[in-house]
């Protein structure tokens, strides 16, 4: 596997960065991909996970293998909600939180097939940014380390306005 690549992010962290290609992975790595909620691995990285590290065929969210399959599209092969998928990163969140001796790579789920791009579904993911066992794809990194413009009209890094 390509070394996996560690920046500083905001002079907090450091950002790890998924590889664009993972051909293998080590004894605490996970593989987290984009699913469908049927768990029909049929292509992208959905194929490569069912393929190589154990994805379950019909299950469409959560570990099989050395996989952890996150929908981002429905049971009829549509591509789901932003605000359904954030539902499901969240819950992916509780379960990183309980598994902190795993690594987990997490690719451009949902800027594949659901057609989705990073400045979508990278926000997604901010919640992660604290997380030492987290490895982001460096598309998404570039959009979590851009300023945010919110509600309150505060630039800021936070999820919260203001101080």
């Amino acid at each position: 596997m390509k070394i996996i690549e560690k920046k500083h992010f905001r002079n907090r962290n450091f950002m790890k960065i998924t590889p664009d290609y993972v051909t293998e992975l080590k004894s605490n790595e996970v593989f987290v991909f984009g699913s469908n909620e049927n768990g029909i691995h049929g292509a992208g990285a959905a194929k490569l996970a069912h393929d190589k590290f154990g994805a379950v065929a019909g299950q469409g969210f959560g570990l099989s293998g050395r996989t952890f399959a996150i929908p981002t599209k429905d049971w009829h092969i549509q591509t789901l909600p932003l605000e359904t998928i954030s539902f499901y990163v969240h819950r992916f969140f509780d379960f990183v939180n309980k598994y902190k001796k795993l690594d987990f790579l997490v690719t451009e789920i949902g800027c594949g097939l659901a057609g989705f791009e990073p400045k979508d579904i990278a926000p997604l993911f901010r919640v992660f940014i604290k997380c030492n066992n987290i490895y982001l794809p460096k598309r998404f990194w570039d959009v979590l380390n851009k300023p945010e413009k919110k509600q309150c009209g505060i630039y800021t890094f936070t999820d919260k306005c203001g101080r």
